[in-house]
């Protein structure tokens, strides 16, 4: 094996955008890959009058990790089951072929590798097969508090629906930003837009527990 078990323990930076989203593009059967779609059996949840709250993540994890890689997560929707609330991943990169296997494998994510360039205090992009998916601008980081939070995503593996709880402490801040996500990108049907929030996260230190099988879901054919 040559990822290690869960848990994982992670420490560098990361960017959280929150955005809006129509919650009936988001559950349309022609949106993603089918493994990306959201499942009928999880309840989208509405923050506004027809809309959800995705988002995008993009972390460094550096030194004191069990492994080193960039990330990039698109979250569509915001999503629950039987009272459990938690974060439906869509599309998940990195740059490590040891996360893509363990991310597969253990939690049942869609990983794939993927190219990131980061420019210190500036911005990231992100590429497949020179392929831009992404590039958020943001803006240094000024005030900040140091946070503690959980928060939990569901996954699925083959007929399993899973879930599995993070926790995490970093010293948060909220900055300005702007998403640029190109027509050609896998995710770009998503309709994200420009970020509503954008959090950044310094001196992260993230875990992120095994999963949990929760229900037996339809798979398609």
């Amino acid at each position: 094996m040559p990822y290690p078990s869960a848990p994982w323990t992670l420490q560098g930076c990361a960017i959280q955008t929150l955005h809006l989203v129509n919650i009936d593009r988001v559950r349309s059967p022609t949106l993603h890959q089918k493994r990306s779609q959201i499942p009928s059996e999880l309840d989208i949840i509405s923050v506004w009058p027809g809309k959800t709250l995705g988002g995008v993540y993009l972390s460094k994890y550096e030194s004191g990790s069990v492994l080193e890689y960039s990330e990039l997560i698109v979250a569509p929707a915001l999503v629950s089951y039987q009272g459990k609330i938690g974060a439906w991943v869509s599309h998940i990169y990195v740059d490590n072929a040891d996360s893509v296997a363990g991310g597969r494998e253990i939690w049942g994510l869609p990983k794939e590798l993927a190219e990131f360039s980061w420019e210190q205090g500036k911005g990231v992009t992100v590429y497949q097969e020179n392929q831009k998916l992404c590039h958020l601008n943001y803006q240094r980081q000024n005030l900040a508090w140091r946070q503690r939070l959980a928060i939990s995503t569901f996954s699925a593996i083959k007929a399993n629906l899973l879930i599995f709880p993070s926790e995490f402490e970093s010293l948060l801040g909220l900055i300005g930003s702007q998403l640029e996500i190109p027509a050609e990108s896998a995710f770009s049907d998503i309709g994200l837009g420009q970020p509503l929030l954008t959090v950044r996260c310094e001196q992260l230190s993230l875990r992120v527990d095994a999963p949990q099988v929760v229900a037996q879901i339809k798979v398609s054919g």
